[in-house]
């Protein structure tokens, strides 16, 4: 049993975090949010709704700075006034943002914001677990190899759920007549309007090389006409 309790203490810490992340999140994103408004893009989310057979799709505006999107664990989606910002200069269109709202959609969809807040707290208890083995083994550096191993999982599988939630993005779009060249232009323009820049290595980014997203966007066209 005492061999056992530095996992079970680091699951405990796990569960722990979790709950407070969820918390802490919807808290936030509750107080600095309002429901989006601008016309333009509200008629394009509402053919993202009717291709969806729902009546409409509720989308939220985060009042931060940065550019992002983003579906929190309660299924809710969110555009952050950075992108709004973009938009309002004709930086990006409203087809563009759609493509972001129906890529948070493919996150609810398919279960990945709900998950990541589960495999975040996973990861906590990985590392906190690894640390307490690798520390005795290796005093000074274990941590720090924990941590590492941890980021890298995290990583992976955060690829993965850009990619599933490409495809979805994709479907949809060409299901409200939208087609996927307003995707495929804003992955272009991202990392430029969120100021993205430097040499990490594709492997050890939270996501995919924009080439390599465009890659399987082309890929998925070419193998839907087809079928």
């Amino acid at each position: 049993m005492l061999k056992l309790s530095p996992l079970i203490l680091a699951l405990l810490y796990g569960f722990a975090v979790y709950q407070v992340s969820v918390w802490r999140t919807r808290r936030a994103l509750d107080r600095k949010s309002t429901e989006l408004a601008e016309p333009r893009l509200r008629a394009v989310c509402d053919k993202l709704a009717r291709a969806l057979e729902l009546p409409r799709i509720k989308v939220h505006v985060y009042e931060i700075a940065p550019v992002n999107g983003l579906a929190a664990p309660d299924g809710r989606i969110f555009l952050t006034r950075g992108f709004l910002e973009r938009y309002a200069s004709g930086a990006v269109t409203a087809e563009e943002i759609a493509s972001v709202v129906a890529h948070e959609l493919g996150h609810v969809a398919l279960g990945h914001s709900r998950r990541r807040m589960v495999d975040f707290s996973a990861q906590n208890a990985l590392r906190t677990a690894l640390a307490a083995v690798l520390s005795r083994i290796i005093p000074g550096f274990g941590g720090m190899i924990a941590a590492g191993l941890a980021r890298l999982v995290a990583a992976r599988i955060s690829r993965v759920d850009e990619y599933e939630a490409d495809a979805y993005a994709s479907a949809l779009m060409i299901k409200a007549g939208l087609g996927t060249a307003p995707q495929k232009s804003l992955l272009s323009k991202l990392d430029n309007l969120a100021g993205v820049g430097g040499a990490t290595p594709a492997w050890l980014m939270s996501h995919p090389k924009t080439e390599a997203r465009l890659k399987a966007i082309e890929a998925n066209e070419a193998k839907w006409l087809k079928a």
